[in-house]
């Protein structure tokens, strides 16, 4: 199954070009590299209404099964990632959220503090990630194995038991 996905980098200096966004390349070269179908790719600053409005847009749009945000999911003021997502969805997944801090917790210690949140909104599936080119590739490569299943289940596309 190929997903279409969007990619949403919440960063205020990225969003001004003060940044390379190289988690959002990492999201980009392991979600392609797995056969999967960019969409749209965006960068902002961290502002919870435009943060709101994009991923409320994609969502609602049924051309995307997957948003994968980067970076907004710390304990800054400014990170306000988890909020947002928690506003927007219909049935928050929490095994995701759970799976992707306690492999990153092998790595870093860092990970209990991570806000991360996943869940779905109609039938696309939301998944924040961390701010780091490491976080997600540590992150994403813990839940895409599920994702096409989680997809399928989303849009009543089952296509038999349970993948391993």
């Amino acid at each position: 199954m190929v997903i279409r996905y969007a990619v949403l980098t919440s960063s205020d200096t990225g969003s001004v070009g003060k940044r390379v966004d190289t988690s959002g390349d990492a999201i980009v070269e392991i979600m392609s590299g797995a056969g999967h179908k960019m969409v749209e790719r965006v960068i902002l600053p961290d502002d919870f209404e435009r943060l709101s409005e994009q991923i409320a847009t994609w969502c609602d749009s049924g051309d995307i099964d997957l948003v994968l945000t980067t970076g907004g999911t710390g304990l800054s003021s400014r990170d306000v990632m988890p909020e947002v997502t928690r506003r927007l969805i219909d049935l928050e997944i929490p095994g995701v959220a759970e799976a992707m801090r306690a492999e990153s917790l092998k790595v870093t210690r860092m990970a209990m503090i991570s806000r991360a949140m996943t869940g779905a909104r109609g039938s696309t599936l939301i998944i924040n990630l961390p701010g780091s080119t490491g976080g997600v590739r540590d992150n994403l490569g813990v839940v895409l194995p599920v994702i096409g299943h989680a997809v399928e289940v989303l849009q009543d596309r089952q296509t038999g038991s349970h993948p391993n």
